[in-house]
């Protein structure tokens, strides 16, 4: 068993763990900010934990809960009759 792997595994697992009790903190606190684990890049397009969505994407997804709603609506209407 190679003492110098075990170490390094035994790291990894305590390093994910500190990071882990600092998000409950954080979240617990409330605090907007989570911690970013050792290792892990954060992407660009993340500001205050959100992620970044374009204009386009918010439109489509607005037609697409529209158009879901009105069919909700159209066979609410066509049961009541």
């Amino acid at each position: 068993m190679d003492i110098i792997a075990a170490l390094r595994q035994e790291e990894a697992k305590l390093l994910r763990q500190v990071t882990a009790f600092q998000n409950a903190i954080v979240a617990l606190s409330g605090d907007a900010k989570a911690v970013v684990s050792p290792g892990r890049a954060s992407s660009s397009t993340v500001t205050n934990g959100r992620r970044a969505m374009s204009a386009a994407a918010r439109a489509r997804m607005s037609r697409a809960a529209k158009a879901r709603w009105a069919r909700i609506r159209a066979e609410k209407a066509k049961k009541a009759k």
